[in-house]
């Protein structure tokens, strides 16, 4: 197989599985007859989904922007904590295990709480992207840095480096790919706190849409809504991976080839 048919299949994978994956659930419909109310057909969903296209964008566009802000948030905070665990050891030893403690929570418990604190509406939905992808950059940016081979350590400090060019000139490169790996984990996540905030207390997004119509058996419009979230989900994933191939392609010595 050429190099350019390797590529095109390559590329061509996620939509062939894709369309199979939707072509058993439709034809196991029909062949087990599920009623409509438990599990829609794809064809039913897209009719959906392009029948209340105007309506959908205008809900999803209140979880992608609260989505991104909650993201771009998670990355400042993240690479600043991150740094800070990844040079210091002392605050190594007194943050992580706080954060390891409040990772553990399930966020969508603190939900009702961010509404007392803030009120119903996009700023609780915000704040839970945030939280619910703040911790996975952390921990890659700490792990990054903590990747310095002691005896690289040595030879620049023998060659005058301060702890800070270290810092800069090595560790935050080295970490550079850490980093983008856990963003591409984190913007997923960043949804999924959107979503558990606008289901849980909000009045506004995809997630409020997919709750109020479930609360009318409407199955083919939460479904519909489902695939809103995909899609944004693996837009903005290719979207991390794009930079990422842009920012750190230095890192990567070769292409894995099947």
């Amino acid at each position: 197989m050429t190099d350019v048919r390797r590529e095109a299949l390559r590329l061509a994978m996620p939509w062939l599985a894709t369309a199979i994956l939707l072509v058993i659930w439709e034809v196991a419909c029909i062949v087990f007859d599920i009623p409509e109310i438990l599990l829609p057909k794809p064809t039913k969903i897209f009719s959906v989904f392009v029948a209340r296209f105007d309506i959908l964008m205008a809900y999803c566009w209140d979880t992608l922007w609260t989505t991104v802000v909650g993201f771009l948030l998670a990355i400042a905070g993240g690479l600043l904590i991150g740094l800070a665990i990844g040079a210091s050891p002392f605050v190594y030893s007194g943050l992580y295990p706080l954060l390891i403690a409040f990772n553990a929570i399930p966020k969508v418990a603190l939900v009702p709480i961010l509404m007392i604190w803030v009120g119903v509406g996009s700023l609780p939905a915000v704040i839970t992207a945030f939280v619910i992808s703040f911790f996975p950059i952390v921990v890659n940016v700490a792990t990054g840095l903590a990747t310095i081979e002691p005896e690289m350590r040595d030879v620049l400090r023998s060659l005058g480096a301060t702890r800070t060019e270290i810092l800069t000139k090595v560790g935050i490169p080295r970490a550079m790919p850490y980093l983008f790996a856990s963003l591409k984990v984190a913007i997923t996540l960043a949804f999924i706190g959107s979503v558990i905030s606008e289901t849980v207390g909000g009045n506004n997004g995809i997630g409020f849409l997919m709750l109020s119509a479930g609360a009318r058996n409407d199955a083919p419009t939460t479904f519909a809504g489902l695939f809103a979230i995909a899609i944004m989900g693996v837009v903005m994933y290719a979207i991390c991976a794009l930079v990422e191939k842009r920012m750190t392609r230095w890192a990567f010595r070769g292409e894995l080839v099947s």
